[in-house]
């Protein structure tokens, strides 16, 4: 006789979709399983419920059967109760097939029952319950609730899914005009010659590949929105879903006991809540420069596109249905980012976690629409970009933890980081007076890390708030040849503590080698400013115009604004208030050469004037007026004394 199921392979080809069971004490059990079968969340295609055998292992360690069987009575009376149960008390009806097989001794046989699956959701019930679903997880049974039964009924066409239900107690008038015309433009679906109307008429759709915006209904005829429509373009979506928010938290240190946290609700529309999200946390993709590693000199704190996508990812794959936020938290070394509603139940957690899992999504309606925005990616490539992305910039990897309850996203931030958290303990001391206890941080950070643009820039500014330069020369001096390595924009900064008002001959002399060595690189205009007048306060008149006239060759448009031009009118002061010198003090110079010395100071104020003239024009702020009047004043004074004859 031959037997349509080969019993030794099974432990070895589909282990997951066996279930054994040696001694039936539960006949009830035994139908519950075949219920969950049957149901086949897994998507395998059913399974085998074996009564009178388990999976064990021989002397060897090798996989192997026990056929401990059942007996003739036993086994009808468990067939008889099985499919009574299945016909009777499961909705709707199961009519598993059956196979009876040899066991190890010829007075006992084993009881299998064939279970394929179907395209119903099965309820069981009993006399102690009114019915329950049930499914399989991993090798288990388990009843299906909340969202294992949710995606069940979803899978198995008995409810549809959250997005694409329509809301019964909202109409037309719940989706806002404004809104609802931005995202058809956005989607460049938005025709003029059309009304709002048309694009809510439930015969027309967005795409082929989502239902329409609106449902109505077929005894009142009243348009009932989607609840994606709402999420997208609802006037008051909360009103409808109050768990569809997230909850941004902001915490300085690397916990949630560190004080001075900051705590935001973000609501509104799915596309508004994403693009808040995004922009607060663009806040964190800080950059730091480190000129000590030439080959990847600069390092963000996390990569923008990956938390982007874990944020979008977040929103739009979260289970809508839970009464649980989404929850942002940046912390000084990571953020968190965490999604209501577990994994479904196709997808594997570590294919999940390696960004191989397959592209299904719980909201395929909302997925489709931030995909058409480009906020979300295509065919599920968001875990994988995130992986990618924080590999490229050096970060530790991200990690997910995965709960039936929720799914947790975690970003950690780059290892050259660690140094943000103590230069911000740095500031807070500064800013608090204590200027030791600041200094003797930021000696240590540099000790660390000598080259770091924020470690210098907070140094001179502790040194400059103790008005104490020798320490900014002992630094300078301290690099030797190493100097040069020191970003431009430090060099300046470095320039101006050492070029004070009662500055030695030391400190000018080294805050001169580091703006020459400034000047050859390129600043930005901030900087550049700064350079120049840094070089005018040294009396570096000539090289302050060098920089200038280079800077507004490589910039055309910084020549035009207040602050350069205020700038250029003072370089051509100390110009004239040269020539004013040396036509006053040079003893034994001809009248003729004193008469030239003159004419050229005057030629040097009038070029003066004009800049001086078009800076007050260009309508500059306070700080850049009040110079450029105090300018002009002391060119009227040169002036005058141009004008006098010469003797």
């Amino acid at each position: 006789m031959s037997f349509k199921i080969d019993l030794a392979a099974l432990p070895r080809r589909e282990s997951g979709r066996v279930e054994w069971k040696e001694n039936v004490a539960d006949v009830d059990d035994v139908v519950r399983t075949v219920t969950a079968f049957a149901n086949d969340l897994p998507n395998l295609g059913g399974g085998y419920v074996v009564c009178g055998a388990r999976e064990t292992r021989d002397d060897h360690g090798f996989q192997a059967l026990k056929k401990t069987g059942l007996t003739a009575s036993r086994l009808e009376e468990i067939e008889g109760r099985v499919m009574t149960a299945c016909l009777r008390h499961v909705t709707p009806p199961l009519t598993p097939l059956v196979e009876v097989l040899p066991a190890a001794t010829d007075d006992r046989r084993i009881l299998v029952f064939l279970v394929p699956a179907t395209g119903d959701a099965h309820q069981f019930r009993t006399s102690a319950d009114s019915g329950r679903y049930y499914v399989r997880r991993s090798h288990n049974t388990v009843e299906a609730r909340n969202g294992l039964l949710r995606e069940l009924l979803v899978r198995k066409g008995a409810r549809l899914p959250w997005d694409r239900r329509p809301r019964p107690d909202a109409t037309a008038e719940d989706i806002d005009p404004v809104v609802f015309r931005d995202l058809l433009q956005r989607l460049k679906l938005w025709d003029t010659d059309r009304s709002l109307d048309h694009y809510l008429d439930p015969d027309n759709a967005a795409s082929p590949f989502v239902p329409s915006f609106c449902v109505r209904e077929p005894l009142s005829g009243v348009l009932r929105p989607r609840n994606f429509s709402l999420l997208l373009a609802g006037r008051d979506v909360q009103r409808f879903f109050p768990d569809a928010h997230a909850v941004f938290s902001l915490y300085p240190g690397s916990d949630r006991a560190e004080p001075f946290a900051e705590r935001s609700m973000i609501g509104g529309t799915l596309i508004s809540q994403a693009d808040r999200l995004i922009e607060r946390l663009n806040a964190e993709a800080v950059g730091v420069m480190d000129k000590t590693d030439p080959q990847s000199p600069n390092a963000v704190k996390y990569p923008r596109r990956a938390l982007h996508e874990a944020v979008v990812n977040a929103l739009v794959h979260r289970d809508y249905e839970a009464a649980h936020p989404v929850r942002v938290t940046a912390f000084a070394d990571r953020v968190e980012i965490m999604s209501p509603g577990g994994l479904l139940s196709a997808v594997e957690p570590e294919a999940f976690r390696a960004g191989r899992a397959s592209p299904l999504w719980r909201n395929q309606a909302l997925a489709w629409f931030l995909q058409k925005l480009q906020l979300a990616q295509a065919e599920g490539q968001g875990i994988a970009t995130i992986l990618r992305t924080m590999r490229d910039e050096g970060c530790p990897d991200p990690e997910f933890r995965v709960t039936p309850a929720s799914i947790e996203c975690i970003l950690p931030a780059h290892p050259r980081h660690q140094i943000m958290r103590e230069l911000q303990d740095a500031e807070r001391l500064i800013t608090l007076g204590e200027l030791d206890a600041a200094a003797s941080m930021i000696d240590g950070l540099l000790d660390h890390d000598p080259f770091n643009f924020r470690v210098i820039a907070l140094f001179c500014e502790v040194q400059r708030a103790a008005d104490n330069p020798g320490r900014v020369l002992s630094f300078c001096e301290s690099l030797g040849d190493r100097l040069e390595r020191l970003p431009d924009t430090a060099k300046v900064m470095l320039a101006d503590v050492l070029s004070g008002a009662d500055a030695s001959r030391q400190a000018e002399s080294m805050a001169r080698r580091l703006m020459r060595s400034a000047g050859r690189g390129r600043l930005e205009e901030l900087e550049t400013r700064k350079l120049i007048i840094g070089l005018l306060r040294l009396r570096e008149n000539q090289h302050a115009f060098e920089v200038l006239e280079r800077a507004e060759r490589q910039h055309p448009h910084w020549a035009r604004s207040a602050a350069f031009l205020q700038l250029r009118g003072r370089t051509l002061l100390q110009f004239a208030k040269t020539c004013r010198n040396t036509a006053r003090n040079r003893r034994g110079m001809s009248a003729a050469m004193r008469r030239k010395t003159w004419d050229e100071c005057r030629a040097w104020l009038d070029k003066a004037e004009d800049a001086i003239t078009s800076a007050l024009e260009a309508s500059p702020d306070g700080v850049v007026r009040d110079m450029a009047e105090d300018d002009l004043r002391y060119l009227q004074q040169l002036r005058k004394q141009a004008t006098r004859r010469p003797k």
